[in-house]
């Protein structure tokens, strides 16, 4: 069995076109460590609906420019069979350890098999390069970030010729090319004969982001910016300018690019600690709002002003709560088509649209999901993603959302108003909608399958001391949801959804609780009832799934 690892190891080791890897992998086959060698040669990093995504080294189980190749050479045989022969592939990238590499090896492997690829001109956000699929009139895209995972890791996200990602049966399609690429010595690697983009597509985005905006609307709210060590700066800076608002101070400790990302544990502004530095910056500066991007600007978080808050003064919205304040600016701005969100983010949204008399769509978990509900005009889901120009980038876009919002928050403030305000008015008019998650990160992932199978076998009948009046497994399917691997459980005033991510090692559970408010001085007993609810259902969920 040793054997059979190290002349794995080895064969690998013939075919890696990256001296770095090389050598990390021959110091591995001559130490004899056979357990991180099983760690690496134990199967291959799967290719999914989220395209590839890992810790960067040596090995099919790692983010390479070996699996990176194999990756693109299965994309073009693909697009190749589905009579894109010739057709422009775009390809993107953040900066992150080996992103212009992966990106330079894909435009590399795309010419080869006689596709035109074209190569954006320096690390930039994600949803400039979903803007120049459909811009370009490209038949696919490649992303090359992993987003707002650890420093070591690095991912591979796939587009389609309408601007949105994969979804199946592509994903599988796409998955059996790769895996039917022989060696990397069949696969042609030019080195040249690609184009590098100029600044032209990004200019055009940019002018493409006024569109979010209404003529004339006050552009007064004055904000702290971070990239988190991400692509975001200088794209935002140039979109608010354009824009007319207040130039954002920026987090100077987290303003520039670095794939080290070295003043936050996770490059997530979701993650604890993350907005320090922000809130720092923002009780010196004073603005209106604190906004952030994820490292690859798809995501955007927007932090306010709160007496209440702990320790900074300011507090993180959810993204619930960015989303619902999102549609109803959209509503009273009077926007029309579908409002379409994910299965596990608030049904407030429902609320709103359904009284705007705007259809209202839930979806799968995820954008490539969201960004295919039929005449999409708004899509948003919890986890800080907004789409707010579907016809111009269907997909997340942090830079826009960041707009959109600034804008709301100068309206309000002209009527002497924040966005608390407004999400109080929301409760008044919808109900108190609470949300929460209970999120277990894992080492071992035979611990989701455990905690998936108990609820499985012994779903819970009360939560929270709420009976659960319906119980879904969703890997069958609903009458609007093709089948995915989650749980849904409905209960009298109350919504729990459990699923594995799709991205990293965790287990997700979504609890969403609403307590009806007839006034505004009802609040604050119904946000003291909606806390004990949701820490309740947290509590028995956990000791149901054993987690």
């Amino acid at each position: 069995m040793q054997d059979d690892l190290i002349a794995q190891a080895q064969a690998w080791l013939a075919e890696d076109p990256d001296a770095e890897t090389r050598a990390e992998l021959a110091r591995l086959i001559d130490a004899g460590d056979h357990a991180e060698l099983a760690a690496r040669f134990g199967g291959t990093l799967q290719f999914g609906t989220a395209g590839l995504r890992g810790e960067l080294g040596a090995g099919p189980m790692r983010m390479n420019r070996s699996v990176v190749i194999r990756a693109a050479a299965g994309l073009a045989a693909y697009l190749r069979k589905n009579g894109h022969e010739g057709g422009l592939v775009v390809i993107g990238y953040d900066a992150r350890h080996k992103s212009a590499d992966f990106a330079r090896d894909t435009a590399s492997v795309m010419t080869g098999a006689g596709l035109r690829a074209a190569v954006l001109p320096r690390p930039l956000p994600t949803p400039v390069l979903a803007f120049a699929i459909r811009h370009l009139g490209a038949v696919a895209g490649v992303e090359v970030t992993a987003s707002h995972n650890p420093p070591r890791d690095n991912g591979y996200k796939v587009y389609l010729g309408d601007g949105s990602q994969i979804v199946p049966p592509a994903d599988a399609e796409i998955a059996a090319e790769i895996a039917a690429v022989p060696s990397l010595t069949v696969v042609p690697r030019p080195t040249e004969g690609w184009e590098t983009l100029d600044d032209t597509v990004l200019d055009a985005y940019l002018a493409r982001t006024d569109a979010v905006l209404a003529p004339g609307s006050p552009r007064t709210a004055r904000t702290v910016y971070t990239a988190m060590h991400g692509v975001g700066k200088d794209v935002l800076l140039a979109a608010f300018a354009r824009a007319g608002f207040p130039e954002p101070v920026l987090v100077a400790e987290q303003a520039d690019p670095d794939p080290d990302f070295p003043t936050v544990a996770f490059p997530n502004p979701e993650e604890p600690g993350a907005m320090d530095l922000a809130f720092a910056t923002a009780r010196e500066a004073g603005p209106d709002l604190v906004i952030a991007n994820d490292p690859d600007a798809d995501r955007c978080a927007v932090a306010v002003r709160d007496p209440q808050a702990p320790d900074t003064g300011w507090r993180m919205l959810r993204g619930d709560e960015v989303g619902s304040l999102l549609a109803a600016h959209l509503v009273r701005r009077g926007a029309t088509g579908t409002f379409a969100e994910s299965i596990v983010s608030s049904s407030l949204l429902g609320r709103i649209a359904g009284a705007a008399g705007v259809r209202h769509v839930e979806t799968l978990t995820g954008f490539k999901w969201i960004a295919r509900a039929e005449g999409l005009r708004y899509g948003y889901e919890e986890a800080l993603g907004y789409c707010v120009d579907p016809d111009g980038v269907r997909d997340k876009d942090g830079i826009t959302a960041a707009l959109l919002v600034t804008e709301l928050a100068s309206e309000l403030k002209a009527e002497g108003r924040t966005l608390l305000d407004l999400l109080d008015d929301l409760a008044v008019e919808h109900g108190l909608h609470a949300t929460d998650q209970l999120s277990v990160r894992v080492q071992d992932l035979s611990l989701i399958a455990a905690a998936m199978r108990r609820l499985r076998e012994r779903p819970p009948a009360r939560l929270g001391g709420l009976p659960v009046t319906r119980s879904e497994d969703l890997t069958r399917g609903t009458e609007t949801l093709p089948p995915t691997d989650g749980l849904r459980y409905t209960l009298d005033g109350a919504r729990v959804i459990v699923r594995p991510s799709g991205t990293e090692p965790k287990l997700k559970c979504y609890l969403e609780v609403v307590v009806p408010v007839a006034a505004h001085a009802d609040l604050p007993a119904a946000r003291a009832k909606a806390a004990d609810l949701l820490a309740a259902v947290k509590r028995d969920l956990s000791a149901a799934a054993g987690i």
